[in-house]
């Protein structure tokens, strides 16, 4: 999630670079609107539209020292302005001032163009009774008096999509189009079938529709299936032709409709067989809700707080706000890197086993397809969601950490169609908090080769997953080292190279998701329990409990950027991903061997099943949410515990309600038959 400061990285400038310009170059009209507003404005007494335009400029507020030094002014109070000839313009200025960078919103006339407003500004041409509506921060406050400007926008009032937006929400549009009208066809067969269709002939085409289902849905019958399609058409008259054919139509759109995609995803009943590690629903869903409130906090935390530095010292300094600080909050990716290797390890191998223990290309090829159509059709279609949302909103002032995400999709978005985009540089990633979808299929890809060693020669896979595993914590150690970086994501943004070179790597990330292969091998082939003592569970427990928290605790400690190569740094960075999917490997090993107690009950809880089945769906759509929310503020959002608990509640509810409507509508809608 570093775009949050792109636009000021790479809109760069300096002030005394641009006035070196001889001469004052702004558009006739933009000029002389512009006079009739500052004429009106140091009347005696203003006309209205005046006092609005200069009510909507951004003033210095309280608490700059804290952190208050934006001033966005009030976007919609200077739209709403209308002058004899001209109506208000919100535009933005970007300064710095000394190591102070802030925005001030401005209300201009909206016959001026961008350059237009560049140029009054650098000239110090926007004055009231001979002040500059625009004036620097304080010196006390911020030991600096002097302004650069580094870059101005306006914001358009108008709503103007390209061909690549309507192309998307078109795309949106068809995808859900397409099971709401198989839904519409499938109750409009049945009722025909019970008004034309004699009643036995009726139940044959059902019973036959749902065969027909069944062969879409359960490969293992598909064969016997077909076979006897064609043994009963061959065999049959006119009437029954005409019911096999109504029923593979039927049969074809009852795979997609909702009557069928709704089944199961909000039943409390687990679909997990037995010995199917049923604690993973808790695992991964209390893993989801760690990262929506860690995204709640943090993407407001940049640009759209008005107590920043309150909010730094705050939750930067105390472990109770783990939930919310970056380092240990990205640790629950690695607990879904886990359970994906796990997973994925014990697919293969089921996969293996039904084909007569057999490890064919064509079946490490199904294997791979079946992931991209598990993945690719919510991904892509939350990808085109947000371009075009993103071109149907008039934003606010606190657009400008997100709006890159627009052009970055129009450019590259090849990259998440082909799931390469973690391997692009990280303000080129389309929706950015995507790239672990695409870390997760690379290393999903892996889990067959390994798999092949493992059934080939136990002594060669052990010594390939030991290269692999320590390839990934030296590549960590040496990575953070050479580029000093901190051992967590950092709010402050002090380190662009720390997601760049290391975060989204599959060569610093692999470790967990290896892990998980091993697990899945073990708990898939093991034929007795690995704990066969009390005690033996109580010290599992007893080392697995002071990890984790050893593993969250650490980062507090060494949370500042190393102004050297720093060899705790090196050793945390390196080692704090595998140990903690060891951690969590411990407890899912204790609870699927019985030794799991209260904490195998709270995480087997059937209240996890719905929220499991739809945990996907709740990761890819409630940054949206969030983006949303800060895109909308005209003010900045003020942080205490209260706030933030309420926007995580806010996002965490909207995030339930669409992620339901998005795994019926599209998610499964879309599945390739397992």
């Amino acid at each position: 999630m570093t775009l949050h400061l792109v636009v000021f990285l790479l809109f760069v400038g300096g002030r005394g670079a641009v006035e070196n310009t001889q001469t004052l170059t702004v558009s006739q009209r933009c000029l002389e609107d512009t006079n009739t507003f500052l004429r009106e404005i140091n009347q005696a007494e203003p006309k209205g539209y005046a006092v609005l335009m200069y009510d909507a400029f951004g003033k210095v507020g309280s608490n700059v020292v804290g952190g208050n030094t934006n001033q966005p002014g009030l976007l919609q109070q200077c739209r709403s302005a209308h002058g004899p000839s001209f109506s208000g313009q919100y535009c933005q200025v970007f300064l710095r001032q000394g190591k102070v960078q802030y925005f001030v919103g401005i209300c201009v006339p909206d016959s001026c163009e961008k350059d237009d407003v560049q140029t009054l500004v650098l000239y110090d041409q926007l004055q009231f009774n001979q002040m500059s509506l625009i004036p620097p921060l304080p010196s006390i406050l911020v030991n600096q008096s002097t302004q650069e400007m580094i870059m101005t926008h306006c914001l358009s009032s108008k709503i103007g999509p390209d061909t690549s937006d309507i192309t998307c929400l078109f795309v949106c549009c068809v995808m859900v189009a397409i099971p709401l009208g198989a839904t519409l066809l499938t109750a409009m067969i049945r009722w025909q079938w019970k008004r034309k269709v004699e009643p036995t002939l009726e139940s044959s085409c059902l019973n036959a529709a749902l065969n027909l289902y069944g062969t879409l849905k359960t490969s293992s019958s598909s064969s016997s299936e077909t076979n006897s399609w064609s043994s009963e058409e061959s065999n049959s008259n006119h009437p029954t032709r005409t019911c096999s054919l109504q029923s593979r139509v039927y049969g074809c759109l009852q795979a997609v409709s909702i009557q069928k995609t709704t089944q199961g995803i909000f039943s409390t009943s687990t679909s997990i067989p037995v010995g199917g590690y049923a604690s993973l629903n808790g695992i991964r869903v209390l893993s989801l809700l760690w990262i929506i409130c860690g995204h709640s906090a943090q993407f407001p935390v940049i640009n759209s707080l008005d107590n920043y530095k309150d909010w730094r010292k705050t939750v930067e300094s105390s472990p109770f706000y783990v939930l919310t600080i970056s380092g240990p909050v990205f640790m629950a990716v690695d607990t879904f890197l886990l359970l994906g290797g796990l997973l994925s390890a014990r697919s293969l191998l089921g996969s293996v086993n039904k084909a007569e223990d057999k490890l064919s290309l064509s079946l490490v090829r199904n294997y791979l397809l079946k992931r991209i159509t598990r993945i690719q059709p919510l991904h892509l279609f939350i990808m085109c969601l947000t371009i075009g949302l993103i071109s149907l909103v008039k934003w606010g002032p606190y657009w400008f950490p997100f709006i890159d995400t627009v052009m970055d999709c129009k450019t590259y978005w090849w990259a998440n169609l082909l799931l390469i985009s973690n391997l692009l540089p990280v303000h080129e990633i389309c929706i950015p908090w995507t790239w672990y979808l695409s870390l997760d299929f690379q290393c999903y890809a892996t889990t067959p080769l390994l798999v092949y060693l493992y059934r080939l020669n136990r002594s060669v896979f052990m010594v390939v997953a030991g290269g692999l595993l320590l390839m990934t914590i030296v590549a960590s150690a040496v990575i953070t080292a050479h580029l000093q970086l901190p051992v967590f994501q950092p709010s402050t943004m002090t380190s662009e190279n720390y997601v760049l070179y290391y975060y989204v790597k599959p060569y610093t990330r692999y470790g967990p998701f290896l892990i998980g292969i091993l697990t899945g091998i073990y708990l898939t082939t093991k034929k007795n329990p690995l704990l066969k003592q009390w005690w033996q569970a109580a010290l599992g427990w007893l080392c697995c409990l002071s990890l984790l928290a050893l593993l969250v605790g650490l980062p507090y400690i060494l949370k500042e950027t190393p102004a050297n190569p720093s060899v705790p740094h090196a050793l945390y960075q390196g080692l704090h991903r595998p140990l903690w999917a060891l951690a969590v490997t411990w407890i899912i090993l204790a609870c699927e061997e019985g030794y799991g107690g209260f904490i195998k009950r709270f995480l087997s809880l059937t209240f996890w099943v719905p929220l499991s089945n739809i945990s996907f769906a709740c990761y890819l759509i409630h940054p949206v949410f969030i983006i949303l929310y800060i895109g909308f503020q005209e003010t900045p959002i003020h942080y205490t515990d209260i706030n933030f608990m309420y926007l995580f509640l806010g996002h965490l509810v909207l995030t339930l309600a669409v992620s339901c409507m998005l795994t019926v509508l599209v998610e499964k809608p879309y599945l390739l038959p397992k």
